[in-house]
């Protein structure tokens, strides 16, 4: 082998992927369905529910604010849990947080769907919701870190975009199972409308939980552990030395999750309240676009294994910054196929192009023994601006009409277009054609009958070498 980076192996990452890295991606993508039904469902819920439920004495629009206020509060503490959830990955292993995170989620969302109503206990019902959203949102900030470093530290090199976009088409699949059973619930009426979708999730729970207990650790984290490299303070060793790609993705990530906030969950609620069209209409667009995404966050995590993680994010942000106006224009026209347009557009392109480079591109920008510290927290601490964003939009829309909301998720882009613009590609020309040359060396070898050691190369983990 010529390789430099050979001299160096690192003989737990075979370069082909461990043998279990299908059973990973689908056990991790499986938990993040569960989680994403969980969450995402209270912000369905918020937008189309919750106002009259638990906050029946103020008038529409401000009933709409609140509830969106408590959908808020969830994204607000999910810093929280992803750094609770980043501290543990890094020290004691990815998969008990996984098990962790998706037990203690699964228990707050049966909860909203026992929760009594404002009508029944008063005052207590928006503070019982708060209680339970912020247990959610502990739970979720905890999940996303160790879903995606367990099926990165599995996955085949040059394969890595498309293995953490399977994890993340978990999240639209969420959102689908999620909306498909709000929208099976409006016949029921009353109340059940919106608790039935929440004690469907004990169902989901108990499958997530049995997958993922079957789901082996990491092994570069195992490795770590038996070379005793182990970080001893990993989250104030990645905001020492890393703070920069913790800036770089917290913007990243903001275009994404920010611009989810207002073209789907302020525009759920932008519909209702100007009675554009009635709820079976805009939860089946939002069906549509979620059914088109779970195929599309693959596709653009694939993608960027061929052209790299940076062209395909500026691509997705360059559409955002442009979609804006048109998407409020084209709601606008109250056409029921305009609508299910807008949310494909919003979602399989804008949102879908970003969160399938983030799984590769953030865990590649930092180190293994603070991996999945770095990737929790520039991931969660965004939610901080995502989650009180239906609220801004609302508050917009008050103020300056619907061009306010328009104009804010076009902002969103052309923040993750700067952010895209300043960050390294992590898997540029030259690391795509290195890895390839590893591989056909990798195969000479075997074809010769020798013992196969260089499938590694240092960059995978090691400090200054990550590729």
């Amino acid at each position: 082998m010529s390789d430099p980076h050979l001299q160096e192996v690192a003989h737990w990452h075979p370069i082909e992927g461990t043998p279990e890295k299908k059973r990973v991606a689908i056990g991790c993508s499986v938990g993040a369905v569960i989680e994403t039904y969980d969450f995402i469902g209270f912000g369905t819920a918020a937008a189309l529910y919750f106002g009259a439920v638990f906050f029946p004495e103020s008038d529409p629009l401000s009933a709409t604010l609140l509830s969106f206020a408590t959908l808020g509060i969830g994204f607000a503490v999910r810093p929280l849990g992803g750094v609770v959830g980043g501290y543990l990955g890094d020290k004691i292993g990815r998969k008990p947080v996984l098990v962790g995170s998706l037990l203690l989620m699964g228990v707050a969302t049966v909860l909203i769907g026992l929760l009594p109503t404002y009508q029944a206990v008063g005052i207590w019902a928006p503070i019982l919701l708060v209680t339970v959203r912020v247990v959610q949102g502990l739970a979720f900030g905890a999940e996303w870190g160790g879903a995606i470093l367990m099926v990165f530290e599995h996955a085949p090199w040059r394969k890595r975009g498309l293995y953490t976009g399977i994890t993340q088409a978990g999240f639209p699949v969420g959102l689908l199972l999620a909306n498909l059973a709000f929208l099976a619930s409006v016949p029921l009426g009353g109340s059940w409308a919106w608790r039935v979708p929440f004690l469907l999730s004990a169902v989901l729970i108990v499958v997530g939980i049995l997958i993922r207990l079957k789901i082996d650790e990491s092994p570069e984290f195992e490795e770590l552990k038996e070379e005793g490299e182990l970080s001893k303070n990993p989250l104030v060793e990645v905001v020492r030395d890393d703070w920069r790609n913790l800036l770089r993705a917290f913007c990243l990530r903001i275009a994404e999750t920010a611009g989810y906030a207002v073209a789907v969950t302020f525009m759920l609620s932008y519909i209702s309240l100007n009675k554009i069209a009635g709820r079976p209409v805009t939860l089946t667009a939002l069906l549509i676009a979620a059914a088109l995404g779970i195929f599309a966050t693959v596709a653009w995590g694939a993608l960027t294994d061929r052209v790299g993680r940076r062209p395909v994010y500026l691509f997705g942000c360059a559409v955002m910054v442009a979609w804006g106006i048109p998407l409020f224009l084209t709601v606008n026209t109250r056409m029921a196929a305009l609508i299910v347009v807008a949310f494909v557009v919003s979602y399989a392109i804008c949102q879908n192009s970003l969160a399938g480079v983030q799984g590769a591109w953030f865990s590649e920008l930092f180190d293994a023994k603070t991996r999945t510290s770095g990737a929790s927290l520039s991931y969660q601490f965004s939610a901080v601006v995502s989650g009180f964003t239906p609220l801004l939009a609302t508050a917009l829309f008050g103020r300056f009409g619907w061009i306010g909301p328009a104009l804010l998720f076009s902002f969103y882009g052309l923040l993750g277009l700067v952010a895209a613009l300043v960050t390294r590609d992590t898997w540029g020309p030259d690391k795509r054609d290195e890895v390839a040359e590893l591989e056909r060396a990798v195969q000479r070898e075997r074809a010769e009958g020798k013992e196969v050691i260089p499938e590694h190369a240092s960059w995978a983990h090691r400090p200054g070498l990550t590729p």
